[in-house]
């Protein structure tokens, strides 16, 4: 059976939302489903105001329409709240496509760290887009409660996974031999950053990744290794030589470096709050504290093969199942004869309304005009109120 995931959040940007996504794409023909995406590369785009890296796809209704229908899916999955998650959404709802959502990024805390805007606001419109789903899938049990808490409807649990060959503990020592404090993502606002910046630690803080916010800090703070962006093998050597690895988010939903972390064998310290407390359940693993530095210092005496043990609890497979078995809850399709049976109404009402049913899975990568484009995603949020 064929999934297509509507993400905004695509190569080459480098993210928990990518990997997860890659990973899922991986894995989910073990379970004998395809997963294909519509994603930015298939679209003109622009840079993001804010974040010039991050490309915003043209995505207008007749461009994401047209995709859709040669795609053919069996299932939709919306995982960004971005112009291809809404345009995407507006299909679903006009042509009464069942679809899940995933809850990724905490929006409104992103905006209120740069406008003086109420969050409430954007809570709203986060609400609307993801309670006309069948089912939000949401990374941690910390997040579903607040998600509930204000009026977020059907959240179902999906964990992520690390890949612990790759990520895994190494005889290496790319930053010196004295105490390495170590941070991995997006360097940008949102991250609190200046948070781990601003600690009075021993030895050598290392920051690894890139954003809008690297020029500035790498400026404020010359004593600090800005690294860069790494993948692959050179991202995990970096993880792997490092002493403690510091995790200053306060907005994050899960965060995906911690395990790529602990699969390294290097303990975490972080604040307790959503994410971290969710992930660090072993006090062997890592370091909870509102003083950032004392969890800092203390994780340095934490045993590497305990934090090792706890990242192998976690795997892309069994997160790629849960992901499965997440959507067929949601469509009412536990069981193989149901999978049938929803084919062949899928048949049925394909034939009736001619929508994107069977048949070839090539996904097509022509762009529609920068005029028709820009012309169909004019005020994208009013398609929240179909």
């Amino acid at each position: 059976m064929r999934v297509l995931v509507a993400t905004d959040a695509w190569h080459p940007q480098v993210n928990g939302v990518v990997r997860t996504y890659e990973r899922l794409a991986l894995e989910a023909p073990k379970l004998g489903f395809e997963i294909s995406f519509l994603a930015p590369p298939l679209f003109r785009t622009l840079p993001c105001p804010t974040y010039p890296e991050i490309r915003l796809a043209l995505a207008g209704p007749r461009a994401i329409a047209g995709h859709i229908e040669r795609m053919r899916p069996d299932f939709i999955h919306i995982a960004t709240e971005g112009p291809i998650g809404l345009m995407t959404r507006r299909y679903c709802r006009k042509t009464r496509w069942p679809f899940t959502t995933s809850y990724h990024t905490r929006f409104p805390e992103y905006v209120a760290a740069r406008l003086p805007l109420p969050e409430r606001w954007f809570y709203g419109l986060q609400r609307r887009f993801h309670n006309g789903s069948a089912g939000t899938f949401v990374a941690t049990p910390s997040v579903a409660a607040d998600l509930a808490a204000r009026g977020f409807e059907r959240l179902m649990p999906w964990s992520r996974g690390v890949d612990t060959e790759l990520f895994r503990p190494r005889k290496v020592r790319l930053f010196g031999d004295k105490p390495v404090f170590l941070y991995v993502g997006r360097i940008a606002v949102e991250k609190n950053i200046k948070a781990f910046l601003d600690l009075d630690l021993p030895g050598r803080k290392v920051l690894v990744g890139g954003g809008p916010q690297a020029e500035e800090l790498e400026r404020l703070y010359p004593d600090a290794l800005f690294a860069g962006l790494r993948e692959g093998e050179a991202l995990a050597e970096a993880y792997a030589s490092a002493d403690v690895f510091v995790f200053p988010s306060l907005t994050d939903t899960f965060g995906l470096v911690m395990l790529e972390a602990l699969a390294c064998g290097v303990p975490v310290a972080a604040y307790p709050v959503s994410g971290p407390k969710d992930v660090l359940t072993d006090p062997q693993a890592g370091i909870l504290s509102s003083d950032l530095k004392a969890a800092a210092l203390q994780a340095l005496h934490l045993d590497r093969e305990a934090a090792r043990a706890h990242a192998l609890r976690y795997s892309w497979e069994n997160s790629a199942r849960q992901f499965i078995e997440n959507m067929m809850e949601a469509h009412n399709l536990g069981l193989p004869k149901r999978r049938a049976r929803f084919r062949r109404w899928r048949g049925k009402r394909g034939a009736k309304e001619n929508g994107p049913v069977g048949g070839n899975r090539a996904v097509s990568v022509s762009c529609v005009s920068l005029g028709d484009a820009l012309g169909e995603f004019a005020s994208p949020l009013r398609w929240l109120a179909t």
